[in-house]
């Protein structure tokens, strides 16, 4: 059972807003898989199909993922289910829309990238502003000790007002300006001359959501590199624990070697442990942890957990045997998990130790390593893992 659920933090309210309305009609689909209302049942079964795009990608070995070329694909994966990011993006494929909008809508409507980008801007120019009052006030104080010998409050203005912005009450003066003029930005009499903006933007999956997509819902199709050719399921079951070994070049199609401890099965296992109880999965490279878990999505509200994945080998020969050396396999320090913790207790997130284990191989024999089927021998143990704040925790 999973230490995890979806009820284990105070549910904050979000405000109704049009926007959060619109968000949340874009993003009603919690996969790409849509079971529509039944329309007709025969002896209490419902005949309705469910609706199940077949989306492709094209596998790249080079960078370990699986990338979608149409932006039509990249969309709906996003859109339903948060699936892969946009290699010229942060997060949401939003390249073009960014274009877009700096050729015709001036500014006006902003994607996510450019409203975090406004508010850095405007949180950078509120240190200066702050910066800049402290050191007003601490020379008006000195000069009047030093000419009057006497003491006055410093940040306070005669009338009892507070001279020192805060973060409640100060507005930026003017709008952050670009730091370089956009070569779109034309006059409007020029717009009607100027090609149209080619969409250069791919959605990247990770191997671990490109194999959840192909073998758990069956919604994606993946290409040979340079045939084009598609993949039948056990071929890309062992091009992508190919992708894994250390190797020159690598080999789509080859044969793999059948060790449960390769680092795409074991970084799957936990990926689709929590996809699977219903969490939004996304990498955690941010906050050095290997996944973020999120209730709905990016759009709605911040990761609660971040997932630090932990192999344990059940046999230790297995372990020192092994070609692979696994990430967080030997024992960590304390001053490493102290470090992880605080980074993301900073950011109002619950440290997750997972504990994947392998199965030794004089138990289970390696032929259960040709397909999907292998996972059903792996466990996942979990433990959350809190700061200790006296001054916070005496009740």
């Amino acid at each position: 059972m999973s230490l995890i659920n979806q009820t284990s933090r105070s549910n904050a309210s979000l405000k109704p807003s049009s926007r959060h309305a619109e968000t949340s009609r874009v993003y009603a689909h919690p996969l790409p898989i849509i079971f529509p209302e039944p329309t007709y049942k025969f002896l209490g079964l419902s005949l309705t199909r469910p609706l199940n795009p077949h989306c492709t990608a094209l596998f790249d070995p080079l960078t370990r993922s699986a990338w979608v070329p149409s932006s039509g694909d990249a969309t709906l994966l996003w859109q339903r289910g948060f699936f892969g990011k946009g290699d010229l993006s942060r997060s949401e494929p939003s390249w073009l829309a960014r274009q877009i909008n700096a050729r015709k809508m001036k500014g006006k409507a902003l994607t996510s990238e450019e409203i975090t980008a406004k508010r850095r801007a405007e949180r950078k120019q509120f240190k200066l502003d702050r910066a800049k009052a402290i050191a007003a006030a601490a020379a008006e104080a000195e000069t009047a000790f030093n000419e009057q010998g006497r003491v006055i409050a410093p940040g306070i203005a005669p009338d009892g007002t507070r001279i020192i912005p805060s973060a409640a009450t100060w507005k930026p003066t003017s709008a952050p300006m670009p730091s370089e003029k956009s070569p779109l930005d034309v006059a409007p009499d020029e717009e009607e001359e100027m090609e149209p903006i080619q969409d250069l933007e791919h959605l990247q999956l990770s191997l671990q959501e490109a194999f959840f997509l192909v073998w758990a819902l069956d919604c994606l199709t993946i290409l040979h590199p340079q045939t084009n050719v598609s993949f039948t399921l056990a071929e890309i079951w062992n091009t992508f624990q190919n992708a894994h070994i250390p190797s020159l070049v690598p080999q789509p199609n080859a044969p793999s070697p059948s060790r449960f401890d390769n680092p795409f099965l074991v970084s799957y296992v936990a990926y689709h442990h929590y996809r699977s109880l219903g969490w939004v999965v996304k990498s955690g490279i941010k906050f050095c942890v290997d996944y973020l878990l999120y209730k709905r999505g990016p759009v709605f509200q911040h990761a609660e957990f971040a997932i630090v994945v932990i192999p344990v080998y059940e046999d230790p020969e297995d372990q020192a045997n092994s070609p692979f050396k696994l990430q967080n396999a030997e024992p960590f320090t304390w001053s490493w998990l102290s470090t992880i913790n605080r980074v993301n207790s900073q950011v109002q997130k619950t440290l997750v130790l997972s504990y994947i284990t392998i199965p030794a191989e004089s138990r289970v024999s390696p032929k259960v390593l040709s397909s999907p089927a292998c996972f059903a021998h792996y466990s996942v143990r979990e433990v959350v893992l809190r700061r200790f704040i006296p001054a916070r925790m005496r009740d």
